[in-house]
């Protein structure tokens, strides 16, 4: 019963994107960028962050809830002032796409061809991903770092699948060239070169015009790379809390506040002439390890933080 009326939900839904994506084109395709285009748009993005509630898969709901309750209004909210991966003057089928996908046209001067680069093939991440789902349920046996590199590559994975999954139908379907949305992560050896090049390329898209730019533009730099990984953890925290229907605990934002700040320090350090390149053979498991483990020293932290407060709540009765 559960599948029979999710696969319903995913039909309305899908009626009511076609539907109002139409609209949003023919609305922009009339009005000038600017506050009126906005005024004209704000229905689709009002209805965007509702539509993922229609299911009750709880994958479902943080998939499509990735795909327009963040990247869909962002894009929309872009488009409002003439700039972002959309454009009215897009075929229609080709709008739809891009506005509701995490996909966005290759506009390089040497397009790629419409491969997966990713570092593990294909054919390989799915049985890949079915072998790690049942290690990690036995994960009170398995050393902490082990379980931490684990869960790290799990979550990779899945979101590699579903992201090379959708590029390469809407490339097919569309006869587009899309751009990767990932250029192996696990290659990276500065935490500049995962968060800006390598890691999850569609946030990057969309974070750098509507985030990084504005705030660069008035108050330099560092600010607009710090507000870019604030804004990236609050809309992770909007995700999950699509998924667990739970009160954000402010964790995954602390962690991209400290991914930001310290990826802001490397920046610093190497204008200033402090950064020595180091090989790859070290650099790259040192920003993987850097990236994972603050992770999980944030997850330490907030259990502490829990463990306090249950403590002075008892010392208070």
């Amino acid at each position: 019963m559960a599948t029979e009326g999710n696969l319903e939900s995913l039909i309305k839904v899908t009626a009511w994107l076609v539907a109002s994506m139409t609209y949003a084109r023919f609305a922009s395709s009339s009005i000038g960028p600017g506050k009126l285009r906005l005024l004209s748009l704000l229905p689709v993005i009002l209805l965007l962050p509702c539509l993922p509630w229609r299911f009750t898969s709880v994958n479902l709901r943080g998939t499509t809830a990735f795909f327009l309750a963040w990247l869909g209004v962002f894009k929309l909210l872009l488009l409002s002032f003439g700039v972002g991966p959309l454009s009215p003057h897009l075929p229609l089928p080709t709008f739809i796409a891009i506005s509701s996908l995490p996909v966005k046209i290759q506009t390089s001067c040497h397009p790629k061809s419409n491969t997966d680069p990713s570092l593990i093939p294909f054919c390989i991440r799915l049985p890949l991903l079915v072998l790690l789902t049942p290690i990690y349920r036995y994960k009170s046996q398995i050393h902490p770092w082990a379980v931490l590199a684990l869960y790290s590559l799990y979550i990779y994975l899945i979101l590699d699948l579903i992201l090379s999954i959708t590029r390469f139908s809407v490339g097919a379907l569309l006869g587009l060239t899309l751009e990767p949305q990932a250029n192996n992560p696990f290659k990276s050896d500065s935490l500049q070169d995962f968060w800006g090049r390598r890691w999850n390329l569609m946030v990057t898209g969309i974070l750098r015009p509507s985030v990084y730019d504005p705030v660069r533009s008035r108050s330099g730099t560092g600010a607009g790379m710090i507000a870019a990984f604030i804004v990236s953890g609050l809309m992770h925290e909007v995700v999950f809390y699509y998924m667990t229907v739970e009160r954000p605990t402010g964790e995954v934002t602390l962690f991209f506040v400290v991914q930001g700040l310290s990826t802001l320090a490397e920046v610093k350090a190497k204008k200033a002439g402090w950064w020595r390149r180091m090989h790859p053979a070290a650099a790259v498991p040192m920003t993987l390890g850097f990236v994972a483990g603050l992770g999980e020293v944030v997850e330490m932290l907030a259990l502490a933080e829990e463990g306090v407060r249950a403590l002075l709540k008892r010392l208070v009765e």
